[in-house]
């Protein structure tokens, strides 16, 4: 790879090495990708400040300590994944071996130990305040999402599947997300609209009369 490549291209390039070897020090990026210390350095800082690349010294017997540079947690998320491939085969093979009750069963008993993660965020508050500490949830999971007031309901529509693909071809893993949603605010919720029908969200209705049991009762 030359210096003459493009910035996200040479980044890439970065991101790649250490993926392949671990760690690596300027002098090692250089070599590996043809590029002046200087150069490399630019494109770590670059790295480092979107959170992709973290810096360590590292003592040699003699000399100054060396920076060396591996890869965070958050530029895992830059390679391909295959969860959504490997969660359609899971629930195929379900619904195969034990039917369809089974598997809402077991999508249901998913959701309340997903819910019991969040429980102590939401539990004992009014539910007012546990659809908005719901919708935060759901916020820090990727989704955008907002909610509103009508009368003596609330809306939660979510603009962003975090399942897309699964709920495509099959959408049983919708009824995880309501009831995940159901045990968080700890009210009545249904599926008032859908994405994978057109509509613009996922909108979850809760009605604060109908008072439903914790995942923590």
């Amino acid at each position: 790879m030359s210096g003459n490549l493009p910035l996200q291209s040479t980044r890439q390039g970065i991101i790649n090495y250490l993926q392949r070897a671990g760690r690596a020090t300027v002098k090692e990026l250089g070599q590996a990708l043809g590029l002046t210390s200087t150069g490399i350095r630019q494109h770590l800082t670059v790295l480092e400040r979107d959170g992709l690349v973290t810096a360590r010294e590292e003592r040699g017997r003699v000399g100054r300590p060396t920076l060396v540079y591996s890869l965070t947690e958050a530029a895992e998320a830059l390679f391909p994944k295959r969860y959504d491939e490997l969660a359609l085969a899971l629930l195929e093979e379900v619904r195969a071996s034990e039917g369809n009750e089974r598997l809402h069963q077991l999508l249901r008993r998913v959701a309340a130990r997903m819910a019991a993660h969040y429980q102590s965020r939401v539990e004992g508050r009014p539910v007012p305040e546990r659809v908005e500490e719901t919708v935060r949830i759901m916020q820090e999971q990727g989704c955008l999402v907002e909610w509103r007031q009508e009368g003596d309901q609330f809306f939660i529509d979510e603009y962003t599947c975090p399942f897309t693909k699964v709920a495509q071809h099959d959408p049983a893993v919708c009824a995880l997300h309501v009831e995940l949603v159901r045990l968080l605010v700890g009210a009545d919720t249904r599926l008032a609209q859908s994405l994978l029908r057109g509509q613009r969200a996922c909108t979850y209705r809760v009605r604060p009369q109908a008072q439903v049991e914790t995942a923590a009762n």
